[in-house]
C-alpha cells in the first residue's frame, strides 16, 4: 500500500450548495477502489490565474490523503476524468506522517 495526496479541483458553476455532496461522492469512490481515505481537507473557493474555459473561472479545492494499492491511483484518476463535477485533479506521493513526540 502507498499513501496518496489527491488533489481535487470541483466545479463551481453555480454548484456551491452540492459541494458537501460531491466530496462524500469522491471519499466512497476512493473507497470502492480499494483504498483508505485518512483525510479530507476542504479548502476556499480560489479564482484560476489562468482561465482554461470561460465557464470555470475558479474552483473548489479539496485535499485527500489516502493509501491504496499502485494501480488504484490510475484507475481513480481514469474515472474521474469522465465526472463533471470534478474539474482537475493531481495524485502525488504523500510523505510519510510526521510522528508527534509525546509531552513530559
Amino acid at each position: 500500500m502507498k499513501r496518496y495526496e489527491g488533489l481535487f479541483i470541483l466545479n463551481a458553476a453555480g454548484k456551491e450548495e452540492a459541494l458537501k455532496e460531491t466530496i462524500d461522492k469522491i471519499s466512497a469512490e476512493i473507497t470502492a477502489a480499494g483504498g483508505k481515505v485518512e483525510t479530507v481537507q476542504k479548502m476556499e473557493k480560489k479564482a484560476f490565474a489562468r482561465v482554461a474555459d470561460r465557464k470555470n473561472s475558479a474552483g473548489f479545492y479539496v485535499n485527500y490523503v489516502f493509501e491504496a494499492a499502485p494501480d488504484v491511483a490510475a484507475r481513480l484518476r481514469k474515472s474521474f476524468v469522465a465526472n463533471e463535477e470534478i474539474f482537475r485533479v493531481l495524485f502525488t506521493i504523500a510523505p510519510a506522517p510526521v510522528a508527534k513526540p509525546e509531552a513530559p
